[in-house]
């Protein structure tokens, strides 16, 4: 390789690294499970158009909190398979902290195949309302959220801040 060639590749790689997007970093990577039984309640102005309340338990596989087990709760309105989440919350427990976020604003979709339901991919935006030991600077962040289905009871939900 000549030396004209090395320069090039590697004022190329430069660039591509200078250039790259922020990543944000992963505060969990969570494994979750729907826990007891959701309500779907029909609104009765539309056909399809529902509120759904689901409560969901998750062990954190991966980040800062990894080791976390994190209860939550969150209110969705249905509209076909496409939905809006109105309200939602939740508590990550760890030996030596706590957080507690609440969801500011999200997104749901339900993912099919093969005309069938296989669960619901979703993604928003919430806050640290509360954070104490070694994650107290936690306190207050926004953070990002996004989940992807395994199947209909089970998902991943990753959180991430910038």
């Amino acid at each position: 390789m000549n030396r004209c060639t090395l320069t090039g590749l590697v004022g190329a790689s430069l660039v591509m690294i200078a250039f790259q997007p922020a990543r944000a970093d992963v505060i969990a990577r969570y494994e979750c499970s729907i826990s007891g039984f959701f309500t779907q309640e029909p609104i009765g102005d539309r056909p399809d158009h529902n509120l759904v309340a689901q409560d969901y338990v998750c062990v954190g596989v991966e980040g800062l909190l990894k080791g976390a087990v994190y209860s939550a709760s969150n209110v969705v309105e249905w509209d076909g398979l496409k939905a809006t989440m109105l309200i939602g919350s939740g508590v990550h427990r760890i030996p030596g902290g706590r957080l507690i976020t609440q969801l500011t604003e999200g997104s749901a979709q339900a993912v099919m195949k093969d005309g069938k339901p296989v669960g619901v991919a979703s993604s928003g935006k919430g806050v640290v309302k509360f954070a104490s030991g070694p994650f107290a600077g936690l306190n207050g962040k926004t953070v990002q959220f996004a989940t992807k289905p395994i199947n209909p009871i089970r998902f991943d939900l990753e959180f991430t801040a910038d």
